[in-house]
């Protein structure tokens, strides 16, 4: 996308910003709109009014809060309700988080909202109307320049927050109204036709999760000859299998079945690779998802129910409860919440059963028998109900090599979207920082005429 810079610009003395256009004033945000933290919590006092309260995952999730959210039922007092009821052009944002550079994310309040107040751990905005208007003041605070001020400004060690004082602080840059309502409106158009954009190619890739599992679910309870004949399987869940297959008991034919639950190891910061329930998924170790570490010197006591090896297979028991993967290094830890299994050599091959177990049928009666309320698991003493679809070991071994063939184009496909996903979403950013800088004049702008 071309658009022009301002005719005129001015330094500014900022680490996040070396240059505004040069009509542009600087103000700190507690001369421009009125910041304070709530202090609602999520309790019913008897004696208070009943009221629906936006929380933080609200926030977190969504960049405009409209009454159709889930809003939760509480009770504030009537000075609670004077302060932080959310009327048209606030903004919230989060002040807490786990990571330093993920604080202040805010959210706009687009029009007047009945009985909704901004809850615990969020902090109100409500902008001067006669200078600031809240739409451009959500945008300004999503720039990543804007943002970067509350991130060195939050304080914390394994939870940051962030001081009332340095919302107040923060510098906004704010050009004349009507300016910052033409910026909106350029943003608004111009992210909108991105954010649909990163719709389909992420529609792209749930179409290619659904093929992924299909292929899986089809090879492992059918196998890859059609016409091979069929019988009735005897479960609910697989329907006909092949005629020359056997439904057996899963345990029965593992040489191994190693469960870490047990004593959490100590972490530290360096050592052997710890690989935990969050590393596991889609079938493989994602060593980037979590990264946590044991010391080598205590790795023999961590491992002392079984070591890895290449092409063992991992399940996840809690947390989420079903992720399948295979080992592809030995020098890694395992821990709770995790089963290392291998199938018995020359009857069920460790490829076959990491499919078995991705399987629809496999994730269905798992899940049939888990338990647990808020974090689903699966009990050792259930291990026995598991089933397996067992062929004879060389076409376990002919599906395995298939699938694999196949999977790895699926996957080389999720990995070319992703990749673009990944652009288009810096691009979004890098595009809202530009406009609501004034690294870009959009005061001309105007939305392309559809094609009559």
């Amino acid at each position: 996308m071309r658009a022009a810079a301002y005719p005129a610009y001015r330094s500014t003395w900022h680490r996040w910003l070396k240059q505004v256009p040069a009509h542009w004033r600087e103000r700190k945000l507690k001369f421009a709109a009125h910041a304070q933290s709530s202090n609602v919590d999520k309790h019913l006092v008897d004696d208070e009014e009943l009221v629906r309260l936006c929380n933080y995952t609200e926030v977190y999730n969504h960049a405009q809060i409209t009454d159709d959210l889930p809003f939760m039922a509480a009770t504030a007092s009537q000075s609670e309700i004077e302060k932080f009821l959310l009327r048209a052009g606030d903004v919230i944002i989060t002040k807490d988080s786990e990571s330093w550079d993920d604080i202040a994310v805010p959210a706009w309040v687009p029009k007047d909202l009945d009985n909704v107040l901004c809850g615990y751990h969020l902090s109100h905005i409500r902008p001067n109307a006669a200078e600031l208007d809240g739409a451009y003041l959500h945008l300004l605070l999503s720039s990543e320049a804007v943002n970067y001020q509350f991130c060195v400004a939050a304080n914390g060690v394994t939870r940051f927050g962030l001081p009332a004082r340095q919302i107040d602080q923060a510098i906004v840059l704010l050009p004349p109204l009507d300016e910052q309502r033409a910026i909106v409106r350029f943003l608004d158009a111009k992210t909108a036709e991105i954010d649909a954009l990163i719709a389909r190619k992420q529609r792209l890739l749930e179409l290619l999760a659904e093929q992924r599992s299909a292929l899986i679910t089809k090879a492992v309870t059918k196998g890859l000859n059609p016409n091979a004949p069929l019988k009735p399987s005897g479960l609910p869940w697989p329907g006909d299998i092949p005629k020359h297959w056997q439904v057996l008991p899963l345990t029965k034919y593992l040489d191994s079945w190693i469960d870490y639950r047990g004593k959490t190891p100590r972490k530290t910061a360096s050592g052997v690779f710890l690989v935990t329930a969050k590393n596991i998924k889609g079938g493989r170790i994602d060593y980037q998802l979590s990264q946590e570490f044991v010391a080598e010197d205590v790795y023999d006591e961590v491992m002392r129910r079984g070591l890895p090896e290449i092409g063992d297979v991992l399940l996840t028991t809690e947390a989420p409860l079903g992720e399948v993967a295979a080992i592809d290094r030995t020098e890694v830890a395992l821990a709770q919440r995790v089963i290392k299994l291998c199938g018995r050599r020359g009857i069920l091959d460790n490829g076959f059963l990491r499919l078995w177990m991705m399987s629809a049928p496999f994730q269905w009666h798992l899940l049939s028998y888990a338990t647990g309320s808020t974090a689903t698991g699966l009990k050792a003493s259930r291990k026995c109900i598991l089933k397996l679809l067992l062929p004879p070991i060389g076409e376990q071994r002919s599906i395995a090599e298939f699938v694999h063939r196949r999977l790895e184009r699926i996957d080389r496909q999720v990995a070319k979207i992703e990749g673009t996903l990944t652009v288009h979403r810096e691009f979004r950013s890098a595009l809202i920082t530009a406009a609501v800088t004034g690294q870009i004049d959009v005061r001309d702008w105007e939305p392309r005429k559809a094609a009559a």
